[in-house]
């Protein structure tokens, strides 16, 4: 998280906090596990009242951001997520809330939906394998006179149960087309998939010779892939956020904790070899908030090296994120494997942030192609 933040982004932040740990503290985290949904209704509407959903959006449309870096003041909320943990599709209803503002007025209603918490929208982007590598599509488009037909399976798909509509990207003839298709379209079925998150629901959602008209296309037809690409990386950077706050909260957890407890007369803080450990993970964590924080900025200013450094981002975070949480559990001990800790918590939604939007193996993978870009154009 930004190091100094404007009057009015800590303002969000703090109506953020106070509202998480009133609405979803760690004990009624735990009670969502069984919860079809993972979240309640009007939790995720009092959310949009404080801007969760409307940032990415223009003011014309009912949104707007705080500071004029809009996907730099949702990673503030993001972060607060992270920290507590906090369940709702926050990544995905955005990414779809932008792609509709950006589009203009042919989706404007479902936008105000969203934008209001009156509904929560999926984005349906990747596929089972061998489709679920980074740029890949799992759902095929084809031209039936008037009518655009969509087939196949996209997976994994946060909130497809609940969403009242879902943005989808298909691959056809002319190329990567983005739809709007309403959830309940005859020849939509939805999967439960399982995860290791208590409160996020993911689904896979096939479409069977689904029919829509072209008013469901969102933009152009065969001319989505910029836009996919600035989706996916507004989805990467608050993604990151969110981990970035998980990874504070188990380190500040169990800074406390080796402070608190004794071995041999002594904290345990107070021996070198866990010290060296703990800035081991310190310095994980700072390089965590700061890349981030660089490829917010970027994406939002539209930098030419915003996915290289999303990129970075993703796989830098992907791995010490789950480095530094591993970490903690050992230093915990026994406790930090028990469920009635907290730990597993952030564990947990690290883990899963992880695996989505491309692994950092994959990232990796994007960075070394732009160096080797950089290298032939030398």
């Amino acid at each position: 998280m930004l190091l100094e933040l404007s009057p009015d982004q800590e303002v969000l932040r703090e109506a953020t906090a106070r509202y998480l740990a009133d609405r979803v503290p760690a004990e009624a985290v735990r009670r969502l596990r069984h919860d079809p949904a993972g979240f309640e209704a009007d939790y995720w509407q009092g959310g949009a009242e404080l801007g969760w959903t409307s940032l990415l959006v223009g003011e014309e449309q009912g949104g707007g951001s705080i500071s004029g870096s809009a996907l730099v003041d949702l990673t503030l909320v993001a972060h607060e997520f992270g920290l507590r943990a906090a369940p709702g599709p926050l990544a995905a209803t955005n990414v779809v809330a932008a792609a509709l503002g950006a589009a203009g007025p042919a989706h404007s209603e479902v936008l105000a939906d969203i934008l209001s918490g009156a509904t929560v929208a999926a984005w349906c982007l990747g596929g089972p394998p061998p489709l679920d590598r980074l740029d890949s599509v799992g759902l095929a488009l084809r031209v039936d006179g008037d009518d655009l037909v969509l087939d196949g399976v996209s997976r994994p798909v946060e909130s497809a149960a609940q969403a009242g509509h879902l943005l989808v990207a298909a691959r056809g003839e002319e190329g990567l087309t983005q739809l709007l298709v309403p959830a309940a379209t005859p020849g939509v079925t939805v999967e439960p998939l399982r995860t290791v998150d208590l409160t996020r629901r993911f689904f896979a959602v096939r479409m069977d010779g689904v029919r829509v008209p072209r008013a469901a296309v969102v933009g152009e037809v065969g001319a989505a892939a910029d836009q996919i690409e600035r989706q996916l990386q507004r989805a990467i950077v608050i993604l990151n956020a969110e981990t970035v706050g998980a990874m504070q909260a188990a380190f500040d957890m169990t800074v406390r904790w080796a402070f608190e407890r004794y071995s041999f007369g002594r904290p345990l803080a107070s021996y070198q070899a866990l010290k060296h450990r703990f800035a081991d993970m310190k310095t994980w964590l700072e390089g965590a908030h700061a890349v981030n924080d660089s490829a917010a900025a970027a994406v939002d200013a539209g930098s030419p090296d915003a996915g290289e450094l999303v990129s970075a981002a993703k796989s830098f975070i992907g791995d010490y994120g789950t480095e530094l949480l591993q970490d903690c559990v050992q230093l915990h001990g026994g406790i930090g494997v028990t469920y009635e800790h907290d730990l597993h918590l952030y564990l947990r939604r690290v883990t899963v942030n992880r695996a989505l939007c491309g692994t950092p193996a994959e990232h990796r993978q994007r960075v070394a192609a732009v160096v080797e870009h950089l290298k032939e154009r030398a």
